[in-house]
């Protein structure tokens, strides 16, 4: 099994858009408003999944171990890496994007 690499900004999650079909599972699960989808009229569905919120993450990889695709990746946790606590505003965040149909909240 080969690992994807993250991209050059090293992000604590990432996501391979060409893989994503729009399912929504990831954005779901998510506990802390880090995920969303936004409009791409290039992917499967006309939309795609968008990390908002990359200092938001906590680490819990729900994303990436439901992800029927394989799209999303999250790093993988080590001393120097530093994940976000789940705070009142990201949980707030991820009830709003909920309540927005999954879609990026303010777009």
């Amino acid at each position: 099994m080969s690992f994807m690499t993250p991209p050059e900004s090293k992000p604590l999650v990432w996501v391979d858009i060409s893989k994503c079909k729009a399912c929504d599972i990831c954005v779901s699960l998510c506990p802390s408003g880090t995920l969303a989808m936004v409009q791409n009229m290039n992917s499967t569905q006309g939309k795609t999944i968008e990390v908002v919120e990359p200092d938001s993450c906590i680490g819990c990889r729900d994303c990436e171990l439901h992800c029927p695709d394989f799209a999303i990746f999250v790093t993988e946790r080590a001393p120097d890496i530093k994940f976000a606590k789940l705070t009142e505003e990201s949980k707030a965040r991820a009830i709003a994007i909920k309540n927005n149909k999954f879609n990026k909240v303010g777009a």
